[in-house]
């Protein structure tokens, strides 16, 4: 193991830090130690993008740009990339065309969450040189103004389109030569006053990590995880990143199935599944803002066992199957069996789920997903209902459907899943399903919605399912509010 150290790149200024907590965010790093005070904190949890910093990554021979919540970033993470602020991006007097477009369109009026909007432009005209209205969009999706209004900023980013080289380009031979000399370095730690980080680079150091501390907390994305710290105070203990794991960061597509690394973000695979399943990929698109979605895993929204988290559903009825290693012992169990109660898995002591296997569609399958939240971006769910029929000759031959929200654990439907199988595809047969329902689950009251309408509203999205499958033509409209 190399020295109690992290490095990576501030700007173009290499950093060493050592003896500082782990639990430390970005945030807090910029502002209380690297005194870059221009990264704002608003919500302290990843919605407001008022921290919104830049973080450049060393990946298969490229540079790639990420914009990322500081507040919800463990410094941890940082290890073996550049890190950007809005400080760095004026070159010497010259401000950088996506700062010097806020002043030409009056972007900005408080300036509070101006940082946040530049950093967030800086990335969405590094990956598009001259982005659609739709990519600009979902890239400033994650920012809010209560100033100026949006469209200000909207002729901002359209103004700073093919914009040329600046400084990062000019610095790339460089920057990626530091990155990758860092990147070589073995396994590295981080601890400060009996807190502790490590940031494995293989399978087989992260393996022996967890033997050794059975009880540490993975950190991915760390889009859940760190609110414990930012918003209850607490610290994570011994924490393990598993960010820099090759095997975890894998995306393999064989005859037929995917198999996902644990740790990929949602932005690097939703693609490639939205091809062969667009619900699912329009389902992912609203689990957060385009900052979450750098950072946020298929593995982390799995492993947090939270009865809303949004892709255990859809992998329930899908039948994917999910790879926990331990040690040198790997088991393949259902997503299904992996919850147990409220917050409880099956998952072992020292295990982690290595990655997961999602089945291609087989002919006459389709899958329907339905988010129901009080805000249609952004927000947690109310309810998540998937239903993966297959439908032959005008009968259902195949059906599961799974709900979160509805119980401790996200779980199938099998009495409605019974109601529906071998029945003509017909409004009886669905309202038969629809009663057997009641009998699925129990939900509970919340603030998010009653046990009542919680009820309701899962029947109806089985209506809802019937009707847009049989009578394309019948637009039912987008549901989008609890």
């Amino acid at each position: 193991m190399s020295d109690n150290h992290i490095q990576f790149l501030l700007n173009d200024r290499l950093v060493t830090l050592n003896d500082i907590d782990p639990n430390t965010n970005v945030l807090g790093y910029l502002r209380n130690h690297a005194n870059k005070s221009g990264t704002k904190e608003g919500c302290a949890s990843g919605d407001c993008g008022a921290c919104t910093v830049v973080v450049a990554e060393y990946i298969g021979g490229e540079l790639t740009y990420k914009s990322l919540n500081a507040c919800i970033t463990l410094l941890p993470s940082l290890h073996g990339k550049q890190l950007i602020t809005a400080e760095d991006l004026q070159d010497g007097d010259k401000l950088h065309p996506v700062q010097q477009a806020m002043v030409d369109f009056h972007g900005s009026q408080c300036g509070f969450c101006t940082p946040g909007f530049i950093m967030s432009l800086f990335a969405l005209h590094k990956n598009f040189p001259d982005p659609s209205k739709h990519q600009t969009l979902e890239a400033l999706a994650g920012n809010l103004c209560r100033c100026t209004g949006y469209r200000a900023i909207m002729d901002a980013a359209a103004a700073a389109k093919n914009h040329g080289p600046d400084q990062f380009d000019r610095n790339k031979a460089q920057t990626i030569a530091t990155l990758s000399e860092i990147q070589s370095l073995a396994m590295t730690k981080l601890s400060s006053d009996g807190q502790e980080a490590y940031s494995p680079t293989s399978l087989g150091e992260l393996s022996q990590l967890m033997l050794d501390n059975p009880k540490a907390r993975l950190l991915a994305g760390g889009t859940d995880i760190v609110l414990e710290i930012t918003q209850m105070m607490k610290q994570l203990g011994t924490i393990v990143y598993v960010g820099n794991v090759p095997e975890l960061q894998q995306f393999d597509e064989d005859g037929d199935k995917f198999t996902l690394g644990a740790a990929l973000p949602y932005t690097q695979f939703t693609p490639s599944i939205a091809a062969h399943y667009p619900e699912f990929g329009d389902m992912i698109e609203r689990i957060g803002s385009l900052q979450v979605r750098n950072q946020g895993t298929l593995g982390g929204n799995v492993g947090n066992a939270s009865p809303i988290g949004d892709t255990p559903p859809v992998l329930i009825a899908l039948d994917a199957r999910l790879n926990l290693r331990k040690g040198d012992d790997v088991r393949n169990i259902a997503t299904e069996d992996y919850f147990v109660d409220y917050k409880v898995t099956s998952q072992q002591d020292s295990e982690f789920i290595q990655s997961i296997e999602i089945p291609k569609p087989s002919a006459n399958q389709q899958l329907k997903v339905y988010k129901i939240s009080k805000r249609f971006d952004d927000d947690i769910s109310a309810v998540l209902a998937a239903f993966n029929f297959t439908i032959e000759n005008d009968t259902v031959t195949a059906a599961r459907i799974a709900f979160g929200g509805m119980a401790g654990v996200p779980a199938r439907a099998k009495a409605c899943e019974a109601a529906l199988i071998g029945q003509p595809w017909t409004q009886a047969t669905v309202d038969s399903a629809m009663a057997a329902l009641a009998g699925d689950y129990t939900p509970m009251s919340d603030v998010r919605a009653t046990k009542e309408y919680r009820m309701t509203v899962a029947q109806n999205l089985l209506q809802k399912a019937f009707i847009e499958m049989t009578q394309p033509q019948v637009n039912t409209g987008v549901v989008q509010y609890a």
